[in-house]
């Protein structure tokens, strides 16, 4: 007797193969038969020729936190995604003494977009170790299958202190420390190593990120724990240091997969082929036998932010300044015309790797602060500009000044040309990832990525056919990251499903919620055309709502290919 028994699916089995109408029968969390299982079952669901697939492999995820306190894993437990990938880019909450709470939790709060009033409420500080951390997670038991990346940042943050932030070089007792702890990690269940050296990513205060600070060379010693162990993926968010010919060479190195996450990689008006070069290049080092890869998004990027925290343009020079003041000082300095100029001549020249490069009819007014202003609502930044009489620079700046710099603007800085972005996701050296779920609360959420690539590039625009649309959301980023038996729908495999219809699924409009802790607001997605979302053949989403269980049926990951 199966414990499910799905009739009448379209199946697209997440391998490339094309769909076939068919029965899938479930046992004990896997694929028990294909074909005609039979009717006995604890549970039948008549599909009805709507598709079954399996659930989405988010790789690149920023849930560390909010998993202490929300097992769903909400919104992502609702938009398809069946197994994710947490710590990118370096920034995480483990490992922790205590010491290292305020600094891990303001860090967050400013390089990720996370709430710090929420974060001091919800996060349960019971783990200091990875180990402890990981123990945690399966006594959460979350919703959705979990893995972890330990993080540069973090590991600096907790062996280095304050120091972390100022001090490029650790002393040899400091680069031992760090090298152990991911060691540890590693033989706890890391899924591997992650890093940033990225110009954008900047914490509380505007302070550099730890890992933005560190050499090439502490770089290679803990990445050459990968290699060392024999296991483990490493993953970076890219800067103008971390060219594709340091990548291959850290693969080359360790023999381990290699995963870039940049700016650089998404359709960018101003340098339209950057991203493909890039691309071709990776190319061209997976032909000499290097596992690289890139992440690439199907989404416009998206970010909000404030005058106050600036952190878009983080990575100009004339910003340099400003992010060491807060307060009286920053207003002072964003008055200064001769600042505004230095501004200008920034977005003029525009360095590689930053986000803005002065397209300001993709940067608009989300919400003012004052009803005063409220009619700029919605409008770009160029607009304000043209009603106003004057430049974009000095609009964003007056603006912000009479609103204490409290004003939200949102900026579609990259991927916003479906025609430059569809060659990116059909190039075979990219990953489609970068969600960012749990991440970026505030006024955007991109985690139904996956719901959108097939609405959009697949039944709108016709770029991918079902059959590959789902393997790339699926098997392919499973693979890459060697998680076993995941993202297909084959005998023996997890029963990691999805049923949908091709006809209508996608995802809404951008709604707000006031459900973080300490009543903090977040912007989340709900599905369309989703009928049924499964874990480890569990039913955690039907009947248009995320289920409440006794317990969550997600697995903690902790061995990989």
């Amino acid at each position: 007797m199966f414990d499910l028994v799905i009739r009448g699916a379209t199946v697209v089995d997440g391998q490339g193969a094309e769909p076939v109408r068919t029965d899938v029968g479930v046992k004990d969390g896997r694929i028990a038969a294909l074909g005609a299982p039979g009717r006995e079952a604890a549970e039948v669901v008549d599909a009805d020729g709507l598709c079954l697939s399996p659930g989405f492999v988010d790789v690149h995820t920023h849930y560390d936190a909010q998993v202490t306190w929300d097992p769903t894993l909400s919104p992502s437990s609702s938009l398809g995604v069946t197994t994710v990938v947490m710590g990118n880019c370096g920034f995480g909450i483990v490992p922790c003494p205590p010491p290292a709470n305020e600094t891990l939790m303001r860090n967050l709060s400013v390089v990720e977009g996370m709430d710090l009033d929420a974060l001091r409420a919800g996060i349960r500080w019971e783990f200091t170790t990875f180990p402890e951390y990981m123990d945690f997670l399966r006594r959460q038991s979350p919703y959705l299958n979990t893995a972890v990346l330990i993080g540069h940042s973090t590991v600096r943050t907790t062996v280095m202190g304050d120091a972390a932030s100022v001090r490029e070089q650790p002393t040899a007792d400091e680069l031992h420390a760090m090298r152990e702890t991911v060691r540890e990690a590693l033989r706890a269940g890391a899924m591997g190593f992650a890093s940033s050296f990225s110009p954008n990513h900047s914490g509380y205060g505007g302070v550099p990120m730890p890992s933005t600070l560190s050499t090439e060379e502490e770089l290679r010693a803990i990445v050459g724990v990968l290699g060392e162990e024999g296991r483990g993926v490493f993953q970076m968010a890219t800067g103008a240091r971390a060219t594709v010919d340091l990548l291959e060479s850290l693969s080359a190195d360790t023999s381990r997969p290699v995963i870039m996450s940049a700016a650089l990689t998404m359709f960018n008006e101003a340098e339209p082929q950057t991203a493909l070069t890039i691309l071709d290049r990776i190319a061209g080092a997976r032909n000499r036998g290097r596992s690289v890869h890139a992440q690439v998004t199907c989404q416009p990027l998206s970010l909000d932010f404030t005058a106050d925290n600036a952190y878009p343009f983080f990575s100009h020079a004339a910003f340099d300044r400003v992010r060491q003041v807060d307060g009286a000082e920053k207003r002072r300095i964003f008055a200064d015309p001769a600042f505004r100029e230095a501004f200008r001549q920034n977005l003029r020249a525009p360095q590689p790797g930053v986000l803005f490069h002065g397209n300001w009819e993709r940067v608009s007014v989300a919400v003012a602060a004052t009803p005063a202003l409220a009619e700029f609502e919605n409008l770009s930044v160029a607009e304000v500009a043209r009603r106003r009489g004057g430049d974009p620079v000095d609009a964003f700046f007056d603006l912000s000044l009479e609103e204490d710099l409290r004003t939200v603007f949102v900026g579609k800085l990259l991927n916003a040309d479906d025609e430059g972005v569809a060659p990116i996701l059909r190039h075979q050296s990219g990953v489609i990832a970068l969600s960012d779920a749990g991440a970026h609360l505030s006024f955007m959420c991109d985690a139904g990525y996956g719901l959108h690539f097939l609405a959009h590039w697949v039944r709108e625009r016709g770029d991918f056919d079902l059959a590959e649309g789902i393997r790339r959301l699926t098997s392919h980023p499973a693979d890459l990251y060697g998680i076993p038996d995941r993202g297909r729908i084959a005998p023996g495999a997890w029963a990691d499903l999805l049923l949908f219809d091709p006809q209508t699924v996608g995802i809404s409009k951008p709604l707000r919620v006031s459900d973080l802790p300490a009543g903090a607001t977040r912007t989340i997605r709900e599905p369309k055309g989703l009928h049924g979302q499964w874990v480890n053949g569990v039913r955690v989403y039907g009947d248009g709502r995320c289920l409440e269980l006794p317990k969550g049926p997600g697995h903690v990951l902790d061995r990989f290919h």
